[in-house]
């Protein structure tokens, strides 16, 4: 069977699921499934656990947070490159603009490399086609939209449809022990200036337990403890469940099990749209990308601002955006 690599080495969760599309597409095109690299904090194998299409992951370890990655530095480099040789790829596609990256592949051996060819990447890569230079500013999801178009890959799907595990499933509704189709809350931010705070996220629990919505999921990661905790100690309603530091995998079970999504910007704002769930998002930082029909970007008076965004998002005007597009929903 042909073994073939898909390089995404973008970190964050919401940069995963925005590649899935082409991840399938190239799998698909190939005829096999397909091995991920990417980087460890990207939680792929989390997010991809019931995904077909992805074979298995090798991690990428460079640039972590916190911590020298093994595949940084003088010594790191061949290390990912001997990483890269052992798999014996007979293909590698570059889902980004990295010229290290299409150089460890080059040195790797891998015979057939592909990608976007941005400037020096190109002298890496021996298959067409190639981006010219305008599509470097645009999106990540256009830019690898584009690319396949390029080469004449098919996409199937025009946004992230994400599987979700029947393990993963039952975890989660054993956790949830009797509570049915809750509102998930997302308070996870990856800055401050996408943080919505504790006070507006109690108000809008209570304001939507009494609109009926009375049990919700507060949903972060381990960061977020103290916060929810906070939202818990504020707010009036008593059903309300802390999801806090939960495997990626059970979070995408979760979403499966609730109503719609409302929260920050954030990775899982994605994958509540990827596992199908009506999405609610806070853009007060930075401007919403339409890769989704499913999310519903809520924006303030005024515009974006990272200085005071959130801020003016107010809890009336959420609600009013939440109300009117649940009243044009179809049934």
């Amino acid at each position: 069977m042909i073994s073939v690599a898909v390089v995404q080495p973008l970190p964050g969760i919401g940069d995963m699921i925005w590649h899935l599309p082409h991840i399938r597409a190239i799998s698909a095109h190939v005829g096999a499934p397909v091995t991920l690299v990417t980087k460890p904090r990207s939680a792929a194998d989390q997010i991809f656990g019931a995904e077909r299409t992805v074979r298995d992951f090798l991690w990428l370890d460079r640039n972590p947070e916190g911590r020298k990655g093994a595949h940084d530095g003088l010594l790191g480099f061949p290390r990912a490159v001997a990483s890269l040789r052992a798999r014996r790829f007979d293909a590698v596609y570059i889902l980004h603009h990295g010229k290290t990256i299409a150089l460890m592949t080059a040195l790797a051996g891998i015979p057939a490399r592909y990608g976007y060819g941005y400037g020096i990447q190109k002298r890496f890569l021996n298959r067409p086609p190639y981006l010219p230079d305008e599509i470097y500013k645009r999106h990540p999801f256009d830019q690898a939209t584009a690319w396949l178009k390029a080469a004449g890959i098919p996409v199937d799907a025009s946004e992230p449809d994400l599987p979700v595990a029947e393990a993963a499933t039952a975890i989660v509704q054993a956790r949830l022990a009797g509570v049915r189709h809750p509102i998930a809350i997302g308070i996870g931010s990856s800055e401050p200036y996408k943080q919505w705070g504790a006070t507006r996220f109690a108000a809008l629990a209570d304001a939507l337990a009494a609109r009926g919505y009375a049990q919700a999921v507060l949903i972060g990661g381990k960061a977020e403890a103290g916060l929810a905790a906070d939202i818990q100690a504020l707010t009036k309603i008593s059903a309300i469940v802390p999801a806090i530091g939960w495997n990626l995998a059970e979070i995408a079970a979760l979403f499966g099990l609730c109503a719609w999504y409302v929260g920050n910007d954030t990775g899982v704002m994605n994958m509540a749209a990827a596992v199908g769930r009506r999405t609610y998002g806070l853009f007060g930082g930075v401007p919403p990308f339409h890769h989704s029909r499913r999310i519903v970007p809520i924006v303030p008076p005024g515009g974006v601002s990272k200085i005071d965004g959130m801020a003016r998002l107010t809890v009336a005007q959420v609600l009013s955006e939440i109300d009117r597009d649940q009243a044009s929903a179809p049934a």
